[in-house]
């Protein structure tokens, strides 16, 4: 079998397991009290899309790219309202001055390794570049937020080429995320188990706006892991500084995606937020964390268009700080359910040097889970 068809009945095996595999809420652990969406995924704010692209190739590839679309238009002459928050920046996110100087997002989002953002940088400027409208663009703006995968998979090899990225973009559907072992979070590693990538979302009532918030995270950190505030990490025996001479570094990206009219101060605090559910699955953001939450509302009234009239005043609705509470909450418990998702979902994986991580053992978590 050729390297290449080998490369795609891999990947299908992956997205297979993560597709049948129970999450946390099929077996009855509810984090919060805000429902989820239809499919408890990012995907289901309207209009954002969801693209991987997972490289597993030989004993030492295990690396891969997820594109975030927040709409399916082109993202470029219709930017959407954004916010970054730094919880811990041991990290390499390109594109934040942008973003915090204008307060919007204009291509699609990429997760990769650390040592790919610069080909995460070049596929998101060649995408923006090739699409129609465009023709006239001489800069862009690529956010590309990484974590280091380089325990699983051979980082020094740079193996993630810009066409890869930009195959990540062109696959991005609407509808169901694989979680686990795929794309950004092919290799990477979470409180000592098998991470990767995760998501969840909540719905409001309408008595509160009707909104919905997504989230998307790619793990790769330690700490004391707690599952529905159980020390699960604890009780198991996995847990930093145990050995004066463990770490727990590593890092996390949080995305997080909401219909809701909100523009990018209160983006920011929401972002904020994003670092409180990661908080309540044990994570530390260690010394060594890079830890980032990156916000954008899809709510089209409040786009910005690339081109414009000259001296026009701009009208918007959006939400007041007052009604912001329940959306903080829907972020807080999206957040968790996220990181907690990812975990469920991943596989067991061997990569470089042999190097070798275990899945959760779920069977022993949920015997915990009925002893609280």
């Amino acid at each position: 079998m050729k390297n290449l068809d080998l490369l795609f009945v891999l990947f299908i095996l992956f997205v297979s397991n993560s597709f049948s595999q129970e999450r946390p809420r099929d077996k009855e652990i509810i984090f919060g009290v805000l429902p989820p969406g239809s499919l408890n995924a990012i995907t289901d704010v309207p209009g954002v899309k969801v693209g991987h692209f997972t490289k597993i190739e030989g004993n030492d590839i295990r690396t891969g790219v997820t594109a975030i679309l927040p709409h399916g238009g082109n993202l470029f002459q219709q930017k959407v309202p954004a916010a970054i928050y730094v919880g811990n920046g041991f990290g390499k996110l390109a594109g934040t001055t942008q973003v915090q100087e204008l307060g919007n997002i204009e291509a699609p989002i990429i997760l990769t390794n650390t040592l790919s953002v610069a080909a995460g940088i070049e596929g998101v400027v060649r995408y923006s570049l090739e699409q129609k409208e465009n023709e006239n663009a001489q800069s862009v703006n690529a956010v590309v937020g990484e974590t280091n995968d380089g325990f699983l998979n051979n980082i020094r090899g740079m193996h993630i080429s810009p066409e890869e990225v930009i195959q990540a973009i062109n696959s991005a559907e609407s509808g169901i995320v694989a979680e686990g072992n795929v794309g950004a979070g092919t290799g990477t590693v979470c409180f000592g188990w098998k991470g990767g990538i995760g998501t969840a979302s909540r719905k409001l009532p309408e008595s509160l706006g009707g909104y919905t918030v997504g989230v998307l995270v790619q793990t790769n950190f330690g700490g004391n892991l707690q599952i529905d505030g159980l020390a699960v990490g604890e009780k198991m025996g996995r847990y930093p500084f145990r050995d004066a001479m463990e770490k727990s570094d590593g890092s996390c990206m949080i995305i997080v995606a909401t219909d809701a009219p909100v523009l990018e101060r209160n983006l920011e605090r929401m972002a904020k937020r994003g670092m409180m559910g990661l908080a309540k699955t044990g994570g530390i953001a260690s010394n060594g964390s890079g830890d980032y939450v990156i916000a954008f509302s899809t709510a089209e009234a409040l786009r910005i268009p690339y081109s414009a009239e000259d001296g026009i005043l701009v009208t918007a609705e959006f939400i007041r700080n007052d009604d912001m509470s329940s959306l903080f909450m829907a972020v807080i418990e999206a957040t968790e359910e996220a990181i907690i998702n990812s975990l469920f979902a991943a596989e067991s994986m061997e990569g470089k040097d042999g190097h070798r991580v275990e899945k959760l053992p779920i069977d022993q978590v949920m015997n915990l889970m009925k002893q609280k």
